[in-house]
């Protein structure tokens, strides 16, 4: 039997929605720094995208995106990363998974992880088709399916996890 989930949609017009996304971002700049202590933990990973799912699905679209687009800028502009090339498939990967992750809660109103795949799966898929067109490999287009595995399974499950843990909050 599924419990009772608290889910939003913040507005822009609330405050809770911008210190919500400041604890995310936050969550996107620390995660992706311990992950780049391992070698290749970036790219296998894919830590930016994590606290980028738990906003939009919890809080909503204008938290998610906001989340989702202020994570890769703060972390190029501190750190460097992701590579200026990267920047711009990682935003459209971002909003995507925002995009997906804010409707598939508001239309199930529960936590799932069918549901939580199926947003990884929207994001992945389009995001690498966004990929191919903007670098023209299909190679490239595919790492976060040949490498990125390891942080696809995270985002599924370790944000089932997540999400059940902030389930009433």
């Amino acid at each position: 039997m599924e419990s009772t989930v608290k889910l939003y949609s913040l507005k822009a017009v609330e405050l809770k929605s911008y210190a919500y996304a400041f604890l995310f971002v936050a969550g996107n700049i620390v995660l992706p720094q311990i992950c780049h202590l391992i070698p290749m933990g970036g790219q296998m990973l894919l830590p930016i995208y994590f606290f980028t799912l738990i906003a939009a699905y919890k809080y909503g679209f204008f938290t998610g995106l906001l989340t989702a687009v202020a994570s890769p800028l703060i972390n190029h502009a501190l750190f460097g990363m992701p590579a200026t090339e990267m920047l711009t498939i990682l935003l459209i990967k971002s909003a995507l998974l925002a995009v997906a992750a804010s409707y598939m809660a508001q239309h199930t109103k529960q936590i799932k992880i069918q549901s939580l795949l199926a947003v990884v799966i929207f994001y992945q898929g389009i995001g690498m088709i966004a990929e191919f067109f903007l670098t023209g490999s299909f190679m490239a287009a595919m790492q976060d399916i040949r490498i990125g595995f390891p942080g696809i399974l995270l985002q599924v499950v370790g944000g089932y996890f997540c999400l059940k843990a902030l389930k009433n909050v």
